[in-house]
């Protein structure tokens, strides 16, 4: 089964690029010109993976990356595609949600290749054997490997797919420290360049939509000068 893409940008020629590319790649690919245009094809339809650039015609992708995460309530992977490159700006994206970002201009290479690691980290399943769990408790929350699926109180969390992969890992091994340059290498897949920030954000991220359904217990411990691990009861 193809992957389908969505490629949100305004600039005719640049989209039409990529959407060369990506077919060549053998992907099935829509377009929207505008952030107005990609929230209306959400209406009707959720893609595997979505490459957003950032300055659009009626909405905004900041503001399209909002509703796709807070009112959609929808995980798909986000790549920005942005010629802004300060820290600031990454930080930011990261911390409304986008999974990657990738600043202009690039290489179709590179494009291709953070595409196909989102996509593994998003279509990554759990087999069901006899060492496996059906769900993984702590404190309020239950994690579904096999859903991929985040409930704290019973009510489902929704999660980027980075933040997920975090879970996923503090809550396999509860009693296990994880560093910043280990989470970093096994949830992006990729070698670490002292990128504390990226993990950082996304442990942020996880912890305020954990505390929106439990304000009471604390879940992910930070653990000074080395990382993180869950808190301990």
């Amino acid at each position: 089964m193809k992957h389908r893409l969505l490629i949100v940008e305004d600039d005719t020629d640049m989209n039409n690029l990529l959407k060369i590319i990506l077919q060549n790649e053998d992907y099935e690919v829509a377009q929207a010109f505008s952030g107005t245009e990609a929230s209306s094809y959400f209406d009707k339809n959720i893609p595997d993976l979505v490459l957003l650039d950032l300055m659009l015609p009626g909405m905004t992708g900041e503001e399209l990356l909002h509703k796709i995460r807070e009112e959609k309530q929808c995980n798909v992977p986000v790549l920005v595609l942005s010629a802004k490159n300060a820290l600031k700006d990454k930080v930011t994206l990261l911390s409304i949600g986008a999974d990657d970002y990738i600043t202009k201009p690039f290489e179709p290479e590179e494009v291709i290749a953070r595409i196909q690691a989102a996509l593994r980290r998003s279509f990554l399943t759990t087999e069901t054997n006899g060492s496996k769990q059906d769900v993984y408790s702590y404190k309020n929350i239950e994690l579904y490997p096999n859903l991929r699926k985040v409930t704290v109180q019973d009510k489902e969390l929704s999660l980027t797919v980075r933040e997920y992969e975090i879970l996923y890992l503090l809550i396999q091994n509860p009693e296990k420290v994880y560093s910043r340059e280990h989470l970093y290498e096994l949830v992006w897949q990729e070698g670490y360049y002292g990128t504390d920030h990226t993990v950082n954000v996304h442990v942020s991220n996880l912890r305020k939509k954990i505390k929106e359904y439990d304000l009471l217990e604390e879940y992910i411990q930070s653990v000074y000068g080395i990382g993180f691990r869950l808190a301990k009861s």
